[in-house]
């Protein structure tokens, strides 16, 4: 635990699933006393499509669990990452409730038309992919950090070990989480004289519904099943498995705390070994 996040306030974009790495996140902080405001797109589910958005009243029964167990103030604002408008709802929302923000963890990401290739990519779901994971970072900080002003704060960027090693056939991925890589270094140069840390994760293989999701496409275009890719891929992890969404989360709640306080403008790879660049 870090005693220096409590009471501070943190916005948590995509942390809306419980399986999912931002709802770990949220779990963590508030754990530590922070208030917490869930941000994810709260619509019912399509049917048809297998990876589920995060409903309304999911992130609202989060938020209600998160209140009561760590007695924290929470908040569960619906927003799409890729809308300014819906953003700036989102910011005029928060604002009734909370007056700062201590932490951004911009954390909200998808993948569309994968498995391809960059000849086969379908233009649309290349764009969605780098709008959705690069641009939406742009937006929200930009939207945010004028309520993080006057005090010391961090702001922890979900990036990826694919922004760093490219995967096959999820190339848009990849360049979006390169991209958030190269902002998250960007903003912490331009933040820093204001006091704002900027740091990024790189996880690799994390148990989350989005990694359970790839393994199906994985299995299906390589004609194996789901355990069979899981097993493949923990033979590249030196540790040999694949990670929990709370270890991704532990290490945004250290970038958050005064325990980091001289440590900004990195990109820290979370993958059990995978990425040993120098």
């Amino acid at each position: 635990m870090y005693e220096d996040l409590k009471g501070k306030t943190a916005i948590v974009t995509g942390a809306g699933k419980k399986t999912g790495i931002g709802y770990a996140i949220a779990e963590k902080l508030a754990a530590c006393g922070c208030n917490i405001i869930i941000a994810d797109l709260g619509v019912p589910p399509v049917p048809g499509e297998s990876l589920k958005p995060a409903t309304g009243e999911e992130m609202a029964a989060i938020a209600a669990a998160l209140a009561k167990t760590y007695g924290v103030k929470t908040l569960a604002v619906a927003v799409d990452v890729t809308d300014n408008k819906a953003i700036t709802a989102m910011v005029d929302i928060i604002k009734r409730s909370f007056d700062h923000i201590d932490i951004l963890c911009n954390n909200a990401g998808a993948s569309f038309g994968v498995p391809n290739s960059v000849l086969g990519y379908d233009e649309a779901a290349w764009l969605k992919t780098i709008d959705v994971n690069l641009f939406s970072v742009f937006r929200v900080s930009r939207a945010i950090i004028p309520l993080m002003t006057g005090k010391p704060a961090a702001i922890v960027n979900t990036a990826s070990r694919a922004g760093k090693v490219p995967p096959l056939f999820n190339s848009a991925y990849a360049v979006a989480k390169a991209g958030v890589i190269m902002l998250t270094k960007t903003m912490a140069r331009e933040l820093g004289g204001n006091g704002i840390r900027v740091n990024a994760i790189c996880p690799g293989q994390i148990a989350t519904d989005l990694e359970k999701w790839r393994f199906g496409l994985e299995a299906s275009f390589f004609g194996t099943t789901i355990e069979e890719r899981e097993k493949e891929m923990c033979k590249t992890i030196p540790l040999g498995y694949i990670g929990p969404p709370a270890e991704a989360a532990d290490l945004v709640a250290f970038l958050a705390s005064d325990a980091s306080r001289y440590i900004t403008g990195q990109a820290i790879n979370i993958d059990g070994g995978q990425c040993m660049e120098l």
